[in-house]
């Protein structure tokens, strides 16, 4: 058996972030992790001069702690995405379209209804809504009109979440959103007036750009690990309290470690088997949270006859009825991620609406990307991918449904009644990467 000051249970984005920032305070801290590699969803391959990611691509310099971590770890470099990766792109009839980014594309975009585009002026002095568990299909539709609904909001949130916008919980999934219509009365007028807020050389920080690691991903795991203890393919990890005030944690049988504070960060799924003196109907509000199933399947091609799509990607409509969520251009967004002249792209299948994708075969999934190579990235019968990368993720993405503010609640009930137990991860405080390196921050300076 050893003493240690804190221990971490997954190695992670967020059990990373965590244990990286308590070791700056010079805490004794220790992270466990079941699988025999450390990133969890994140890792990076190379593989005939492409570099792809399995698991998330980009994520979003929404907190200032994103581009803090970066400056502080020195040799992984923040790469932010290419300026032309701004342009969205939306799957309407047989092609598609650029999203509106200004006035005069929203008013001559084939993509929204003309009746919809007149609406919109009048969206500042619309009813506030008086649901809080609104979802934010409901909330689009009823502020924005059902074609933005149809052609912007159900895609981004099959991006974002590969899940069904009439399910998710605005104030929980996309809490911006919901504060700006709660506090303003208004998404046009509370974004003015966000806008206007001053703001301190730190909150200019928080850019709001894409951004990856130079390499990839993985480079950035690799260098918040870089110095800190890990112990990788720990079986069996369990965690119980001890009548002195401390925490046992056991794993492969028989070791065994005593610490003051433990923080999890494993999915909800996980928990029951890691903390069994927590009775199951007090874990159920947590346990029972749902995540998406979604395949990744990365595509490559060498050259690309100048074939080119200048875009972070294209989002496809649920009521356009294709097989794909989206695809994604890594390759447009930042550089070295395909050769000289080739092209990288990221099919996503599945989502919480089309789950039972994920039984299906690796043949099958080959054949319906090879199709959509052809008939919606327009590439000529004749030329096939150079490689074609399948990746399937049974739990991907947990998705904040009503019944989220229940689970919160659990959550910090169990701290409550638990000191030194902290339930971290992505079942609370967001989904996106940048929401992971905060809230390790975050959970960090709480246990100071």
């Amino acid at each position: 058996m050893q003493n240690r000051d804190i221990v971490v249970i997954g190695a992670g984005l967020t059990g990373l972030t965590t244990a990286y920032h308590l070791r700056k305070q010079g805490r004794d801290v220790l992270v466990i992790e079941k699988e025999n590699r450390i990133g969890g969803q994140i890792r990076t391959y190379s593989e005939k001069g492409f570099v792809f990611e399995s698991g998330p691509n980009t994520g979003v310099v929404s907190f200032p702690e994103v581009r803090e971590l970066f400056d502080d770890l020195g040799d992984c470099q923040l790469e932010i995405a290419r300026e032309s990766s701004k342009r969205r792109l939306i799957w309407k009839g047989n092609r598609f379209h650029a999203l509106p980014s200004g006035p005069v594309e929203a008013v001559t975009t084939p993509l929204f209804r003309l009746s919809d585009k007149i609406r919109i002026l009048g969206e500042p002095w619309r009813k506030q809504g008086d649901n809080p568990d609104e979802s934010v299909g409901a909330l689009a539709q009823r502020r924005l009109g059902k074609s933005f609904y149809e052609y912007a909001i159900d895609p981004f949130i099959s991006g974002v979440y590969a899940g069904d916008p009439m399910r998710l919980t605005t104030r929980y999934a996309m809490p911006k959103l919901y504060n700006l219509e709660a506090n303003y009365g208004s998404f046009i007028r509370g974004a003015i007036a966000k806008a206007k807020e001053p703001k301190t050389d730190r909150d200019r920080l928080a850019t709001k750009k894409v951004f990856s690691a130079a390499g990839g991903l993985t480079q950035m795991v690799e260098a918040i690990a870089k110095g800190l203890d890990i112990i990788t393919s720990a079986q069996d990890v369990k965690v119980n309290p001890t009548d002195d005030g401390t925490w046992r944690v056991t794993f492969n049988g028989m070791e065994e470690i005593r610490c003051r504070q433990v923080v999890t960060t494993v999915g909800a799924y996980a928990l029951p088997a890691l903390l069994p003196f927590i009775p199951e109907e007090q874990m159920q509000p947590i346990s029972r949270l749902y995540y998406a199933p979604v395949i990744q399947v990365c595509v490559g091609i060498r050259d690309t006859q100048n074939h080119v799509f200048p875009a972070f990607g294209g989002l496809v409509p649920s009521k356009e009825q294709k097989p794909v969520l989206g695809i994604l251009f890594p390759s447009e967004c930042f550089e070295g991620r395909a050769p000289e002249g080739g092209a990288l792209y990221s099919y996503f299948i599945g989502g919480t609406r089309h789950a039972d994708d994920m039984q299906k075969s690796d043949d099958e999934i080959r054949e319906t990307v090879l199709d959509l190579f052809h008939s919606m990235l327009k590439y000529p019968a004749d030329m096939q991918p150079d490689l074609i990368r399948i990746f399937r993720h049974e739990r991907a993405i947990p998705q904040y449904w009503s019944d989220s503010g229940e689970r919160f609640r659990r959550i910090e009930e169990l701290q409550t009644r638990y000191p030194g137990l902290i339930l971290a991860g992505n079942m609370r405080d967001g989904i996106g990467m940048a929401n992971r390196i905060h809230q390790g921050a975050m959970v960090a300076e709480a246990l100071r």
